[in-house]
């Protein structure tokens, strides 16, 4: 009974149920807890995004230049030998020569020939200008060949094979008072200018040509032949055996349109760069008419050394200039939009790049129903505007405004743009594009939709899809 009886000693009870402490939650811990969470995912997804370079805009230009191959004509004056024998220059072709200058030999026996050969098989110490003669001829050469127009190789093996005999047979030239004069008798005839000018070593039946006389057969290269001059050759009395260049003026003749040839003389002067040197310079144009052919001349008072070996040559002309927004061509993109009936369009009269678009819906009962949503308009052309929202996609019915007429979203259409980045994240805008090089368009400015002076743009679109958060950096 003593085991049935309750035991009241208060300490025995409280052993048997002990005091269970209450659970304190910190809420300023946790909310630091959440805070360092997100620093370290923020910080995290920093360095794995990758920076976009940013381009601002600005306004520029470009010239759009037009390629040419021209016909060279001026005043040459060809000389002839006054009697047989073999020849020997003494002048670098292109060089200029006065009245009196030495510039070949004739010699009638050979012996200046055998001379000559055995004193260029001696050893001979090149000067350093000498060295720097040949070897800029070398760079000039190589800096412009190209495997497609082979036929400038044999104008440079021509040019530098008259190089190196002009060095060797002056060597000999000044010693030739060294050699037995007894050996060369009268046979050795030295031939002074009777004139001044440009040396060149070659006629191609080109002298005479004048603009008057020009035909498109000029330019026809295929039977196109040039007679090269070198040394040690046999002459006959009355053959060619130099040609002078007589005035600093010459012209280089070019087949045009005629709108072309009409603008090109309205301008009446050019900037013509040649592309073989790559140096520009000032033509005065004209414009003449043959038959069927049209013509340009372009009058130049320089350069006429630089182009004495030449008759055809490469020109580029600066045309026009086109002034707008100048923007990298790496920028630019093509994008996909809906197009929707301008009549399905409720456009907002404080913002005309946006407009309020009724679609088809169900609502929480399944019934058919209008949402209204205000989406961005990228382009207006031919009654469409062009445009692109996850609330329009393939198939979506649009209902047009106090109508039952509807339009279900199908046909698509293509916008030439950039990504803007002012408000930090990529927003298509359409481009305008007037020209455009190999590195940059000028596209035009303040255009609806468009772009304005001082906006940002991505500098490479591949790198942005629309709507993607930007963390910018600057380039320019």
């Amino acid at each position: 009974m003593a085991d049935n009886q309750r035991n009241t000693n208060p300490e025995h009870n409280r052993r048997k149920n002990p005091y269970k402490k209450p659970i304190n939650i910190n809420i300023g811990i946790i909310i630091f807890v959440f805070i360092g969470i997100y620093i370290v995912y923020s910080l995290i997804a920093y360095m794995k995004s990758k920076p976009i370079a940013g381009y601002e805009v600005k306004v520029g230009s470009l010239t759009s230049p037009a390629t040419f191959t021209g016909l060279i004509i001026r005043d040459e004056e060809i000389v002839n030998a006054d009697e047989a024998g073999y020849v020997n220059y003494y002048t670098r072709e292109g060089e200029r020569v006065s009245f009196g200058d030495l510039v070949y030999s004739v010699d009638s026996s050979g012996e200046l020939a055998e001379m000559l050969k055995s004193a260029n098989s001696d050893e001979r110490v090149m000067s350093n200008e000498d060295f720097n003669e040949i070897r800029n001829e070398i760079i000039d050469f190589s800096k412009d060949f190209s495997a497609e127009r082979f036929y400038p190789v044999y104008d440079f093996k021509y040019s530098l094979q008259g190089m190196t005999l002009k060095l060797s047979n002056l060597n000999v030239l000044s010693n030739i008072g060294n050699m037995s004069s007894g050996r060369l008798g009268n046979s050795v005839r030295m031939k002074n200018a009777q004139g001044s000018g440009y040396v060149v070593f070659n006629v191609d039946n080109y002298e005479g040509l004048d603009a008057e006389n020009i035909t498109v057969e000029n330019f026809d290269r295929s039977d196109y032949e040039k007679k090269q001059f070198v040394n040690n050759e046999l002459v006959a009395s009355g053959d060619p055996v130099y040609k002078l260049i007589t005035s600093e003026d010459w012209k280089v003749i070019i087949q045009t349109d005629e709108s072309t040839a009409q603008r090109l003389k309205e301008e009446g002067s050019v900037t013509v760069k040649f592309l073989k040197t790559q140096n520009t310079c000032i033509a005065t144009t004209d414009v003449i008419k043959h038959g069927e052919g049209t013509f340009v001349i372009l009058s130049f008072r320089s350069f006429a050394s630089t182009f004495a070996t030449d008759r055809f040559i490469d020109v580029e002309i600066v045309m026009d200039e086109k002034t707008g927004l100048k923007i990298p061509n790496t920028s630019i993109v093509e994008k996909e939009f809906f197009l929707i009936p301008e009549e399905f369009a409720d456009v907002d009269e404080t913002n005309s790049e946006k407009a309020t678009f009724g679609i088809q819906t169900y609502n929480d009962k399944g019934q058919l129903a209008t949402q209204f949503v205000s989406l961005e308009i990228y382009d207006k052309k031919d009654g469409y505007y062009y445009v692109n929202a996850p609330e329009i996609d393939l198939g979506t019915i649009l209902i047009k405004q106090d109508s039952n007429q509807t339009f279900t979203a199908s046909k698509k259409g293509t916008l030439i743009g950039v990504y803007n980045i002012n408000k930090g994240y990529a927003d298509f805008r359409q481009i305008t594009i007037q020209y455009q090089n190999e590195e940059y368009a000028i596209v035009t400015p303040n255009s609806n939709y468009g772009l304005r002076a001082y906006d940002y743009i991505v500098l490479d679109a591949s790198t942005v899809k629309d709507n993607d958060l930007i963390y910018q950096r600057e380039t320019n």
